[in-house]
């Protein structure tokens, strides 16, 4: 579940390995460069850290980044 605190919207994710791990980071690198909107991220062994906010709109959460946390779900879905 994504939390939205300061001025972020933050989700961990965890994996069985760390190789399903990557292979979740490259979807998401491949979702964010589709989108023009790119995370901040973790990763260490099984799990990866995710934090979405948009710098053009002054570091705050706004739709863009909504849309991004949508689309990640559908990847585990």
């Amino acid at each position: 579940m994504w939390i939205e605190t300061d001025n972020k919207l933050k989700r961990t994710f965890e994996f069985a390995n760390f190789v399903e791990a990557f292979g979740f980071m490259t979807q998401v690198a491949l979702l964010a460069e589709k989108m023009d909107h790119h995370p901040w991220w973790a990763n260490v062994y099984n799990k990866v850290d995710i934090e979405l906010t948009t710098h053009d709109a002054g570091n705050t959460v706004t739709q863009k980044d909504h849309e991004l946390a949508k689309a990640i779900d559908t990847l585990l879905a």
